[in-house]
């Protein structure tokens, strides 16, 4: 009787971690082993700050909720050891530039292992290049910041284009 309970306790777990992925925009997979509750409790905040939920799984809850996004292949051969993911709802590189950061500081204590973005899934250094990607509302001000230095030069002209059709006319 306990030993159905249980099973029907794992299953839910798996159910609601696969909805929780579903539902994400991306998620980093990564090995924490050997980082302090310091350094931890830092991490979590930047992330909980960025709206990307942080959490510890079980190698075998994930791969239960990877098999049934159909995504699995994907990612066995990095569920082992010390897992963590980093799982965002909004911001596809928040999670990967926060975790990118950290592991660059701690290499040897702290390694992504692998991630998934829009349907696309990422190794290592995959990850590492999205890390670099900057968040989506600092590339719209520099869009809107290249935008700005040719928009008056454009108005500029043409109103001396105007300028000029009207002068002919009147003359």
């Amino acid at each position: 009787m306990a030993s159905e309970k249980i099973l029907e306790s794992k299953k839910a777990k798996v159910a609601a971690l696969t909805e929780k992925l579903q539902n994400s925009v991306s998620f980093v997979l990564v090995d924490y082993k050997g980082i302090t509750v310091e350094e931890d409790t830092k991490l979590r905040k930047e992330l909980r700050e960025a709206g990307v939920s942080y959490t510890v799984e079980k190698n075998s809850m994930l791969r239960f909720a990877l098999k049934e996004m159909g995504i699995v292949d994907s990612f066995e051969d990095v569920l082992h050891g010390t897992t963590a993911i980093a799982v965002s709802n909004d911001d596809q590189t928040a999670a990967a530039r926060i975790l990118g950061k950290f592991a660059e500081s701690k290499p040897e204590t702290f390694n992504l292992k692998a991630g998934y973005v829009d349907g696309v899934a990422y190794d290592t250094a995959g990850v590492m290049a999205l890390s670099k990607i900057p968040s989506k509302d600092v590339l719209l001000a520099q869009l809107v910041g290249s935008l700005q230095g040719p928009l008056p030069k454009l108005a500029a002209t043409l109103q001396a284009l105007a300028d000029k059709k009207n002068e002919e006319e009147a003359a």
